[in-house]
């Protein structure tokens, strides 16, 4: 008894301070960070004014501003409260890089600088620019005015969106003029990797008539070290005129312990045509949010986003979608593909208001899970102001694969594990087959190839789902 007394008295180890599933883990954006980040870089007046605006929404906003979804809010894998953040000017971009026989531009950031910067001669004499935001800011003031003063297209509602704004340090702009159109993909890469928080901004502007393709690409560098956290918060903000075309691909492939909060807007012009093609397959935690606003009349959106999350990986997206000009037209799909532990919740809105005569919207999510341990959430929906619609619709599952799938590709001969990664990369092809450049579609598919080899490595069980 006595030895039971003193075991029991002995002192406990402190534990871990619990979090709250919706504390944003965000501790460097405060007044004086915004003061020093403004004075380093000497940016003008009103530039310094919309930053303290920002920060001021920033502190008085929650990190989920629909009700609907705050259950499903989890930021308690993203430890980043020690990530300093980088601050350093990267207004002027080295020499001129060059560039692969199938892309017109090319602009990297690597960790805190611009690590390459290239354009086809013809594009740059068609008056395309392709050039880093602090660049903008100091050779044309004007328009970085018009794409950043007042939040322009950013939500005002939306807390992350506005962590970019207050705190960007790094940023890319794309302008293609009226007219002009760009045969060959423009590539954007953003490499991080170390324990630091990288904040920043991308800002696609496309003139009346005018065509371009995008490759987004969000890799890990080479400072990635095993268990250091690292955050990338970043928006990208896409301006259409009448009768522009856009098709955009985001390839995530980040390293495993990084945190990265997306945030994605697109203002659509009178019969202008976006096309999104997003891949999530890196990172801990991504926390991703697409914002389209179909304002001109006969414009267009198709979205399609795929997750493959394994092991503890936590895939948190969501879709508003807007019409507000007649005869629009929208058509969204999100697919997810998880094994372990992963888990991914896929959020979406369709409003069509009481200008959007002649809307025709579809909105589809859908899970397959690989594991026991796997947790998919599809929660779409739908508000309508003006009945008078072509279509608006939604639909979603989230189950095993399906099992008369499976049957009928061993009915032909192919062995079971064959047959159950058809299925799941076939699950996912509609993205693959949507990025705009060869190399980049080859890359993706080699990726979630090898994401399903480690899966079978780990011992999916016959059925398609982990072994017990």
């Amino acid at each position: 008894m006595t030895e039971v007394a003193e075991a029991s008295s002995l002192p406990r180890p402190a534990r871990a301070p619990r979090r709250s599933p919706t504390e944003l883990p965000v501790t460097f954006l405060d007044r004086a960070f915004v003061d020093a980040l403004v004075a380093e870089r000497d940016e003008p007046a009103w530039l310094r004014d919309d930053r303290i605006a920002a920060l001021g929404l920033y502190e008085s906003l929650q990190v989920e501003s629909n009700r609907l979804y705050t259950p499903y809010l989890d930021l308690r894998a993203a430890r980043v409260e020690d990530a300093e953040p980088y601050t350093a000017v990267a207004a002027t971009a080295p020499g001129t890089a060059e560039l692969p026989p199938d892309v017109a531009a090319l602009l990297e950031i690597r960790e805190e600088g611009v690590a390459a910067v290239g354009l086809d001669d013809a594009v740059r004499a068609a008056g395309v620019r392709v050039l880093p935001l602090a660049e903008l800011v100091r050779t044309d003031e004007a328009f970085a005015r018009r794409l950043l003063d007042g939040g322009a297209i950013l939500p005002a509602d939306e807390k992350l969106a506005q962590l970019s704004r207050a705190a960007w340090s790094q940023g890319i702009v794309v302008h293609v003029p009226a007219g002009v159109r760009v045969e060959r993909p423009i590539v954007l890469r953003w490499a991080v990797g170390a324990a630091r928080a990288l904040v920043g901004r991308t800002l696609i502007v496309l003139d009346d008539g005018a065509q371009a393709s995008v490759v987004e690409e969000l890799v890990a560098s080479d400072e990635v070290a095993p268990g250091a956290y690292g955050l990338l918060s970043a928006t990208t903000e896409i301006r259409l005129g009448a009768n522009a075309r856009l098709a955009m691909a985001s390839l995530q492939e980040l390293g495993p312990d990084h945190v990265a909060f997306q945030q994605r807007l697109a203002h659509i012009g009178d019969g202008a045509d976006l096309r999104w093609a997003l891949a999530q397959l890196g990172a801990r935690l991504v926390r991703s949010r697409v914002d389209n606003v179909l304002a001109g009349d006969r414009s267009t959106v198709e979205q399609v986003e795929i997750v493959f999350g394994s092991e503890d990986q936590l895939h948190d997206l969501t879709s508003y979608t807007r019409h507000q000009g007649r005869d629009t037209t929208g058509q969204l799909l999100a697919k997810g593909v998880l094994l372990d532990r992963a888990r991914s919740y896929m959020k979406g809105l369709i409003s069509i208001e009481k200008t959007a005569i002649g809307t025709d919207s579809y909105l589809g999510e859908f899970g397959m899970n690989l594991s026991r341990t796997a947790r998919a959430v599809a929660i779409p929906s739908l508000e309508i102001d003006q009945p008078d619609c072509r279509r608006a619709m939604h639909s979603s599952s989230v189950g095993p694969i399906d099992e008369s799938q499976l049957f009928y590709l061993e009915s032909r001969g192919i062995a079971p594990d064959e047959a159950r990664k058809f299925i799941v990369l076939g699950f996912l092809e509609p993205v693959v087959v949507r990025v705009p450049l060869e190399d980049a579609q080859r890359r993706l598919r080699e990726a979630l190839e090898a994401k399903w080899a480690a899966g079978l490595d780990a011992g999916l069980a016959g059925d398609g789902t982990a072994a017990a």
